[in-house]
């Protein structure tokens, strides 16, 4: 006669303890006491974000199919607003100046970050130039500007120092640099933070590997290449992410730097962020274009999703475990 069968866990499992908690089930108070604190805690947030985020994308959307100026009864115009984007030159040297920010600018604030990091990274008093390279990211925009244009204008301090070396033909930066003044601009202002959050990923490297690299003589660039790049990947994800999305907001900085108090900077300086408001608020001729505006705010909108999805499936990898 066959043995009857005898479930190994069941054998295994020793007099007196506890039965295997069922998938999915709270088994201790704890655990039911969260399950029951889930909804209550997550439901505000929800709330709050259904209303300011999710409420005012969908009102954007809505708005781009009409023309309205704010305060008169909507006309339907379908997907004329888009069209009409499409070809006005302003908005595509706005798109165009975007993903120069996008790409350009964010290719310096990376390199220029990561070869901080690994300048710092032995240093002494790296904390204290760590703070001096983090400061301007605390620093309001605004402000920034301000003194950027203090230090790029005529008679300014790079106007005064090229004039102490004696430099007859001295450039015009905010007349015909203004654009590439700018970038670097953001490049300064945004540089500090992406130093900070790379160099924390970089400290959780263990020593002995770059000790280990350096009996095996490899250059700065194979400890780089093999070790920092593989190690902080994650990192690296997670920050080009957080760029991408923070780069398609700028607006203040370059409306400070290149505005007056009477008008908006020119438009060979804006980008998709300044085309929207110089569309409604702004000056722009004709005013209050709020279906249009909306259409350019969709379109940036929908470059930011697609953008993100594409770097996340790009920067999809398996992580290094130590």
């Amino acid at each position: 006669m066959a043995a009857p069968a005898i479930d190994p866990l069941a054998r295994a499992r020793p007099p007196g303890s506890p039965r295997r908690p069922r998938a999915g089930g709270a088994t201790s108070p704890l655990q039911r006491r969260r399950a029951r604190m889930f909804w209550p805690f997550l439901l505000p947030a929800l709330v709050l974000y259904t209303v300011f985020m999710v409420g005012p994308t969908l009102a954007s959307f809505w708005i781009s199919l009409h023309s309205w100026d704010g305060i008169s009864e909507m006309s339907w115009r379908g997907l004329t607003n888009f069209q009409l984007i499409f070809g006005d030159p302003v908005f595509r040297t706005a798109l165009v100046n975007t993903l120069v920010i996008l790409f350009g600018v964010g290719a310096a604030v990376f390199a220029l970050s990561f070869a901080l990091t690994m300048l710092l990274r032995d240093m002494a008093g790296r904390r204290f130039a760590r703070a001096v390279i983090f400061f301007p990211s605390i620093v309001s925009p605004l402000v920034l500007a301000i003194f950027w244009g203090f230090l790029f204008q005529q008679g300014g301090l790079l106007d005064s120092f090229l004039t102490g070396i004696g430099v007859a033909d001295r450039p015009n930066f905010l007349g015909d640099h203004l654009w590439l003044v700018v970038c670097v601009g953001m490049v300064w202002m945004s540089t500090g933070l992406y130093v900070t959050i790379i160099m924390a990923g970089v400290d959780q490297i263990p020593p002995y590997l770059y000790e280990e690299c350096e009996l095996a003589g490899a250059s700065a660039w194979q400890r780089f290449r093999y070790v920092t790049f593989p190690l902080t990947w994650d990192v690296i994800a997670t920050t080009t992410v957080l760029w991408t999305v923070s780069s398609l907001k700028i607006f203040d900085f370059i409306l400070a730097f290149g505005g007056t108090t009477n008008d908006l900077p020119p438009s060979g300086t804006w980008n998709t962020a300044l085309f929207i408001y110089g569309s409604t608020f702004g000056g722009r001729v004709p005013l209050y274009r709020f279906g249009y505006a909306s259409a350019a705010a969709v379109v940036t909108l929908v470059t930011v999703i697609v953008l993100v999805v594409l770097l996340r499936r790009l920067t999809r990898r398996e992580a290094v475990q130590l």
